[in-house]
């Protein structure tokens, strides 16, 4: 399979698409606008959506890696770690659709990567950004694929992968209402590669003919996230004999259930103190407020650096620290799982040795939960008198469990990544 861009067919379905972004490239520019009025797009970059690109290219090969948001973004680091080595003389694109990605990602980005914002799928956009980065290889990570940038790139004989990819049975039934569009993508890629059992049996089924490659989810080996030394020894230092304990990327729901658990935790041990990282940072005031109108002691980071002796709730109401919150604090209550959102990235924490609790509702990370629950290394705790009485427990083997866990999945990662550097082959990258 090495260096082979299938042939493959365009449908009515994908025809259509197509023929759509041509009439709908004029409103380009004016949704763009509405977006950057909305505080959704960085003005700074806002042309890099139109496909000017705001950087130059390196020499020599390249490779572009695709994902959404945060999440998806910080997962490929290991995959391009490991390509860094077995490629040398290549560089790495990682774009995004998310606007908060790119600062969190600046901040973790692998030697030899650059980043810039996906742009809109239309057909002069999508010209200028290929004309300008010339991939030697194009992989899209998760389910995030448009149509007409699959196409141009596959029709300029780029190799194509998909990796980590996941499906859930709302986007398995929104693909299968798409007609053969997604057919027709499917066939344009050299490589596909599911985390889970679900989605792999999905792409046999879009692709009866292709090999479907496993692997564990690519979150699990990605490298630890950064940390600013100096703040987290000041953390350490403020809290020094307290048990701190987490609750990350949370939401209302969320809230509810650690509040309530730490007051019950303050009956045991009255030094303990909760830090809550909200998902969205603009909503820290009204947790604090949520947590006084409860009784409890609670400070703002973004007001207050470090948190006082008499503060029992401290509000980490500020941008890409959880890899400081996840180093200070040895117990995580993962935050979207007793609501709507289903779940968050538990390997984050899990990396850094963090004992890991979660609400019962997980259905984004379904597979990386069930793995981590299966090995006893994350706990499910159904509401506020479970969390409170699991953070009286020694949780440490459970940390070690997860720490090992997360670091197997180095091995996927790595045959994964093997099977990329072959579709290369001998292709140039500055075709």
């Amino acid at each position: 399979m090495s260096g082979t861009v299938p042939p493959a067919p365009t449908g009515w379905a994908l025809r259509a698409y197509l023929a759509a972004t041509w009439l709908l490239t004029p409103l380009v520019p004016l949704l763009l606008r509405r977006r950057l009025a909305r505080g959704k797009e960085d003005p700074a970059r806002f042309g890099e959506k139109l496909g000017h690109a705001s950087l130059p290219r390196p020499d020599g090969p390249l490779i572009w890696l695709h994902a959404v948001g945060i999440g998806e973004v910080m997962a490929l680091r290991g995959l391009i770690g490991l390509l860094a080595g077995m490629l040398p003389g290549h560089h790495f694109l990682v774009t995004s659709t998310a606007r908060a990605s790119a600062g969190v990602f600046a901040r973790n980005v692998p030697e030899r990567t650059l980043h810039q914002f996906l742009p809109v799928d239309a057909p002069p956009c999508r010209r200028r950004f290929l004309d300008h980065w010339r991939p030697a290889l194009a992989v899209w990570c998760e389910q995030d694929l448009w149509p007409g940038l699959v196409v141009e790139t596959h029709r300029r004989g780029i190799p194509l992968a998909l990796v980590n990819a996941r499906y859930d049975a709302a986007s398995v039934q929104g693909r299968e209402r798409a007609g053969n569009l997604y057919r027709d993508l499917y066939r344009r890629f050299s490589l596909l590669a599911a985390q889970d059992e679900t989605s792999a049996r999905f792409l046999e089924a879009m692709r009866p003919e292709a090999e479907i490659l496993r692997h564990l989810s690519l979150k699990a080996s990605a490298p630890a996230l950064s940390v600013d030394e100096a703040a987290l020894a000041a953390m350490r230092a403020a809290t020094a004999g307290r048990r701190v304990w987490c609750l990350a990327s949370s939401h209302a729901e969320d809230e509810a259930v650690a509040l309530a658990a730490q007051a019950l935790r303050l009956a045991a041990d009255p030094g303990a103190l909760l830090v809550i990282v909200p998902r969205v940072v603009a909503r820290g005031g009204a947790i604090a407020a949520m947590a006084r109108q409860q009784g409890l002691r609670a400070a703002l980071r973004s007001a207050q650096p470090l948190p006082g002796p008499a503060d029992q709730v401290f509000v980490a109401d500020t941008f890409g620290e959880l890899g400081l919150w996840f180093r200070l604090c040895p117990t995580v209550l993962m935050g979207g799982t007793f609501g709507p959102v289903e779940g968050h990235n538990p390997w984050e924490p899990a990396r850094l040795g963090a004992a890991v609790l979660h609400g019962p509702r997980v259905a984004n990370f379904a597979a990386d939960f069930a793995r981590l629950d299966a090995a006893r290394a994350a706990r499910e705790v159904g509401d506020a008198e479970a969390v409170a009485a699991a953070l009286g427990e020694d949780l440490s083997p459970l940390a070690e469990r997860a720490r090992t866990l997360a670091e197997s999945g180095a091995a996927d990662t790595e045959r994964l990544a093997r099977r990329l550097a072959a579709l290369i082959g001998g292709r140039r990258g500055d075709v």
